[in-house]
Formats: C-alpha cells, sequence, structure tokens
C-alpha cells in the first residue's frame, strides 16, 4: 500500500482531509504536524493514522520512505492573517515549500500545496487564478502571510512559465474563506461563523463589525465561505485524477453576506436573527478586505462538477451536527 503525507494533517482543513484520506482506506495516511500544548490533538483523536512525525522529521523521513510516497499534501504554514513576523512567516510559509516543491521535482512525487485568498490583496485586481506572470504581477497583498503565499505561488508560475514544472502532479489551491468541523484550536484565525455561532447558542446578539465602505451596509461585507468537507472532495478528487495540474481557487463562486452568515445560524438554532454591529479595530480598518469572490471558472474546466454546499446548508449541518454537541470534533 503506497503512502500520502499530509503537512499540518492535526490542523483544521489537514485534519478534514486525514478522515476523508482514511475513510477510503486506499492509503497508509501519515501526519506531520507540532501539536504543543493546547487541544489541537483531539482533532485527530477519532482517526488512527499510519504515523505522525514532526516538521523536524520530515525530510529525513522524506528520504528514507521516498519509495513509498504517492502524494504530498502541503498544507502546514503559519495561518494567521496578523503575523507581523516575516522573517518567521518566509521560514514556514516559503522555504519550506520551496524545499519541498524542490524534493518532489527531483524524486517524481505529486505535489498538492495550499495557497490562500489572502495573495489577492484588496480584490482590485480580481480574484481570477490566472497563473500567467503578467497577471499575479499585479496583485498586492496586504499582509506578511498573504505575501509570503503569493511568493511561492510566484515562484511556480516562473517555473509553469519556463515550461520547468517537471513533477508527475503539482496544484497549487488558493483556499477561500473556510469552516467547519476541528477549528477549534484556531483562537483569533477561526471562521466568523465558528466565532458568532456560540454567540447565537447562548442567547446574545451575534456582533458583527460595521462597515466603512459606503458600498456596503454593516453587516454586507460579503465573504465567498467553503465548507470544508467541499474542500475535502475537491482534493480527494485531485487524488484520483493525477494528470490535472495547475493553479486553482477553492472557494464556492459565490459571496454571502455577513448577515447571511448570522440569519443561517440563527436559523439552525430554530431563532429570530438578533444582530449588534461594533466598532471595527482600528488596525484592521486601513486594510479591511471588504470582498471576495472566487472565480471557479478554470477548476470546471479540470473537470470537476461536484456541486458546492450551499452557505443555509453547510451552516446548518455544522451548528446542529458538530457546535451544538458535546463532543464536536469530526
Amino acid at each position: 500500500m503506497k503512502t500520502i503525507l499530509v503537512t499540518g494533517g492535526g490542523g483544521f482543513i489537514g485534519s478534514n482531509l486525514v478522515a476523508g484520506l482514511l475513510a477510503r482506506g486506499t492509503h497508509h495516511v501519515v501526519v506531520c504536524d507540532a501539536f504543543g500544548s493546547d487541544d489541537k490533538w483531539r482533532n485527530l483523536s477519532k482517526h488512527v493514522v499510519f504515523e505522525i512525525i514532526t516538521p523536524e522529521q520530515m525530510f529525513e523521513w522524506l528520504e528514507i520512505n521516498r519509495q513509498e510516497i504517492d502524494l504530498v499534501y502541503h498544507l502546514a504554514a503559519i495561518s494567521s492573517t496578523i503575523e507581523q513576523d516575516i522573517d518567521l512567516l518566509l521560514k514556514h510559509n516559503f522555504s519550506l515549500s520551496l524545499k519541498l516543491w524542490r524534493w518532489c521535482t527531483v524524486r517524481g512525487v505529486r505535489l498538492i500545496y495550499a495557497s490562500s485568498s489572502p495573495t489577492y490583496g484588496d480584490g482590485g485586481q480580481g480574484f481570477d487564478d490566472d497563473i500567467s506572470l503578467a497577471y499575479m504581477q499585479t496583485l498586492r497583498p496586504m499582509s506578511g502571510y498573504g505575501w509570503c503565499k503569493h511568493l511561492f505561488d510566484m515562484y511556480v508560475a516562473g517555473a509553469f512559465a519556463r515550461g520547468e514544472c517537471s513533477l508527475p502532479q503539482w496544484v497549487g489551491l488558493k483556499f477561500f474563506n473556510t469552516y467547519g468541523p476541528n477549528e477549534y484550536h484556531k483562537n483569533g484565525q477561526k471562521s466568523v461563523i465558528s466565532k458568532i455561532a456560540p454567540q447565537a447558542m447562548q442567547g446574545a446578539a451575534v456582533k458583527l463589525f460595521k462597515s466603512y465602505h459606503e458600498d456596503y451596509p454593516d453587516g454586507g461585507q460579503k465573504r465567498d465561505m467553503i465548507y470544508v468537507k467541499d474542500a475535502v472532495k475537491v482534493m480527494l478528487w485531485l487524488l484520483d485524477h493525477p494528470t490535472v495540474s495547475g493553479l486553482f481557487n477553492l472557494g464556492t463562486g459565490k459571496a454571502s453576506t455577513f448577515n447571511d452568515m448570522a440569519a443561517a445560524i440563527f436559523a439552525a438554532i430554530g431563532c429570530e436573527p438578533n444582530i449588534h454591529y461594533i466598532d471595527m479595530p482600528e488596525e484592521l480598518v486601513k486594510n479591511y478586505q471588504y470582498a471576495t469572490e472566487a472565480k471557479m471558472g478554470r477548476l470546471r474546466a479540470a473537470g470537476y462538477a461536484e456541486p458546492f454546499t450551499p452557505l443555509a446548508a453547510g451552516i446548518k449541518d455544522y451548528v446542529q451536527n458538530y457546535l451544538r454537541k458535546d463532543d464536536p470534533y469530526l
């Protein structure tokens, strides 16, 4: 049986992917992650993986097991969009990815890696997963996190332009706002849905940021929200379609307002909406992104045909089958 390595496999999206891979039973699944002293380990507590290795062990482990590895899902990263240590971000979100890309190139191993929608900056150049250098050079990420992710996308774009993407399969996925079970350890970086649902479940008003943009009313800010179960379906589809390579958005193609999200949460618990608008922290105002919406044409053109879960249905499943349970883990 061949092996799949999932870096960041103990995290939010990674642990959901691990669950999906294990349910198939076609590969040994190995997780590379650091767990620290919080409850992140619970993300894997219901699943029996083949092996867990630390990030420090990864390249030694890869060399020892190189003949058994079918594919690497590289999801590990510092995911905080407010991290200020740029050297730390470069180390984990660019240099590590580059080293892994080069290892997979030399060893002929398939690689699927996580990029992110913050690479698009304020959206002024659109949200088009165009891998041409001409387009990508117009993007202006607004955070160190987005910049480091964009740097690696740019490296891949350059390799593609030069005809140097020699991996048997390479895919970059620009994840848009993802929500769902197992994001609880992310604290301030959790989805808005995960943050405001407990307020509604406790009978309190849901707090949303006021808008400081004339085109968007309070709560009218928009995000392309994708349920993590849909994201896993895409990643498993790519496993099954090794001839598909490229850079692809991973959203739904349909933006929803924060008011929509709050209304869906209240509907899931059977209550009337109760929303209170609060001031946005001053440090967020100047770099706030008012709307995101992925263009999904390239993934569809590559052959992915499954529908994405509508927001209300995804929130209903998340709230009723996870957030309201004593054990909310997948």
